[in-house]
């Protein structure tokens, strides 16, 4: 690193020399600068050091000189020259700060939607308390046990419909923020930098400072639609909608295990791909928050995901070797604490299946779900699942 500093102070100071001598004058000594700060800022230099550079270059330069007049002169060349020299470390820096402000503006929509679905989930929990409280009148007052009774059942197929309710425009919510992640921003930005290719294609004069502009500009926009369609992928995987469930389930996996360090092995039939979509999304959904579960509270070191179908019936079992937590029955269900539970099971019994939950404290846990497998006719899968198609039924996959 410091010899890498060392050449460029030598190549910095041999051309301000040249430019204060006039060997290198007007607009070549400039010129001579401008190549210098752009060879700079590839090395990762930074403002202050390149004014240190030319302040020890500049007195080195000037040490001999006697007259005033003429170290004056070379002074005010040598301001000109380092002016030229920061302008591409100024001008990346700039790029910079605007991508940044981009990016605020994204992540800012982003939070106001967690905050729209934070208070959803915060009227569901209001909901829960509420029909504790009933159940809680019906133990107390027998004389009126069965009218409560009623009434709590119509309460139950009220919180019932609403926390499907809030499922169902939880996941339509993603789909429409994905949908404009991608058709909207990720679009616009491709338009930029179509725009700036076209710029420099056609321009005709030699101005190779201005394409070296365009370019920076253009791997600034590349980066951001790469984080564009990252938040989108997170919203909602567009492989399950493109591909099916095994090819977004594997790019889930994959990037799980790099993110947590956990192992994961991952077992699928390949015909799972005959049920219809909205069984797909809920065994990518429950997957999803299992393995999410798994990284927060279970302190694993592996977990195995295995889906299979069935005749008509689709069983999937998520297993990890982490400490196991208390479940009596279905208790979770009714805690407020456990809601990421209790959405998995709403999600399993909204398409008829059934969600079971076996775990006990210092045990391994296993969550299954079994779903009803009805098929839809079959129809030509795209080109892009012909591998997937040709496993067997028992393949296993290791993201």
């Amino acid at each position: 690193m410091n010899t890498k500093k060392s050449s460029l102070s030598q190549t910095y100071r041999a051309s301000l020399r040249e430019h204060l001598d006039h060997r290198g004058s007007g607009e070549s000594g400039l010129k001579n600068a401008r190549l210098f700060g752009i060879q700079a800022t590839k090395s990762g230099m930074e403002t202050l050091a390149l004014a240190k550079i030319h302040e020890g270059a500049l007195r080195s330069l000037l040490s001999d000189e006697a007259s005033p007049a003429r170290k004056k002169a070379k002074t005010l060349r040598g301001a000109a020259f380092f002016t030229e020299a920061i302008t591409p470390i100024e001008e990346t820096h700039r790029s910079m700060r605007q991508a940044n402000r981009r990016l605020e503006k994204l992540v800012s929509s982003l939070t106001r939607r967690t905050h729209q679905l934070a208070a959803s989930n915060d009227k569901l929990k209001h909901e829960i308390i509420h029909r504790k409280s009933v159940e809680a009148s019906l133990i107390t007052s027998e004389t009126t046990s069965s009218q409560l009774l009623a009434k709590s059942r119509h309460m139950q197929e009220d919180l019932r419909h609403l926390s499907r309710r809030l499922l169902t425009v939880q996941e339509e919510e993603r789909k429409r923020i994905s949908r404009e992640l991608h058709d909207v921003v990720a679009q616009a930005l491709t338009s930029i930098n179509l725009r700036l290719i076209t710029l420099k294609t056609e321009s005709n004069s030699n101005a190779r400072n201005l394409r070296r502009r365009i370019a920076m500009t253009q791997r600034v926009i590349e980066r951001s639609v790469e984080i564009v369609h990252r938040f989108a992928r997170d919203l909602r995987p567009t492989l399950l909608d493109d591909l099916g469930l095994i090819p977004a389930l594997k790019s889930y996996l994959t990037a799980y295990m790099q993110r947590t360090g956990i192992r994961v092995s991952f077992s699928v039939s390949p015909n799972i791909e005959s049920i219809d979509s909205t069984r797909r999304t809920v065994l990518y959904r429950v997957a999803q928050e299992a393995l999410t579960n798994v990284a927060r509270h279970a302190k694993a070191s592996q977990a195995n995901v295995s889906i299979r179908l069935h005749a008509n019936n689709v069983n999937m079992q998520i297993h990890d070797n982490g400490c196991g937590f208390q479940v009596e029955g279905n208790a979770f269900a009714r805690s407020s604490k456990c809601l990421g539970l209790l959405g998995m099971k709403e999600r399993v019994e909204m398409v008829g299946g059934t969600f079971v939950v076996a775990s006990a404290p210092g045990k391994e846990t296993t969550v299954q779900v079994e779903l009803p497998g009805k098929k839809v006719p079959s129809r030509p899968r795209p080109s892009k699942l012909a591998a997937v198609k040709e496993l067997p039924d028992s393949a296993h996959h290791s993201p």
